[in-house]
């Protein structure tokens, strides 16, 4: 055992009271003892542009959140669903830390990525979470298939405080959490 499993945790939403928000609160509540889930952020990524790469370099909130990642021994996405797939602005995060090539494996290389996501719509987050995956595998992450939670209806599982108030998807997330933080464990880059 390496020590208390450290986990980032990524909301692709933008707005502070987004449903995707609200859960990534809820995560850091219900992980179990002894693992710890720091939320960051994307606000602040600019658009990708290859020109403004070339010319200024990594922008400061990209490797802040590199260096966060990089640091972790997971990294948690809390993901929307656009349009039956992931939130551009969320993608555009992580395309970032991407760059430059090189840094793929100091970031993601063999991390253990979970995914969880709600939305106010009848299907849950399905269809993102789905798309996610072709992006984990090609960063050389590590997925997490140990459970799901795609909340749907999510206006119906949070009250005004933005708390999981829903027994039946807090039981679900606490579920998720302690496999998560058991395979980070087993899977993280700072196993013992």
């Amino acid at each position: 055992m390496f020590g208390v499993p450290r986990i980032i945790g990524l909301s692709g939403s933008l707005r502070s009271e987004s449903f995707n928000g609200k859960l990534l609160r809820a995560a850091v509540t219900l992980a179990p003892p002894g693992t710890t889930i720091e939320v960051a952020s994307i606000r602040g990524v600019p658009l990708y542009d290859y020109e403004v790469e070339a010319s200024s370099g990594i922008p400061p909130e990209v490797a802040t959140l590199k260096d966060l990642v990089a640091g972790a021994d997971g990294l948690l996405l809390v993901t929307p669903e656009y349009n039956n797939s992931m939130p551009g602005v969320f993608k555009n995060a992580i395309d970032w830390m991407s760059r430059p090539p090189a840094d793929i494996p100091r970031v993601f290389g063999g991390r253990p990525v979970g995914l969880i996501g709600a939305t106010p719509g009848p299907g849950g987050t399905m269809l993102s979470q789905a798309a996610w995956l072709q992006v984990l595998r090609t960063l050389g992450t590590l997925p997490f298939f140990g459970g799901r939670v795609m909340i749907s209806g999510a206006s119906k599982v949070f009250d005004d405080r933005g708390e999981l108030v829903d027994a039946t998807e807090r039981a679900r997330l606490e579920k998720y959490l302690a496999g998560f933080a058991r395979f980070v464990e087993q899977h993280g880059p700072h196993r013992g």
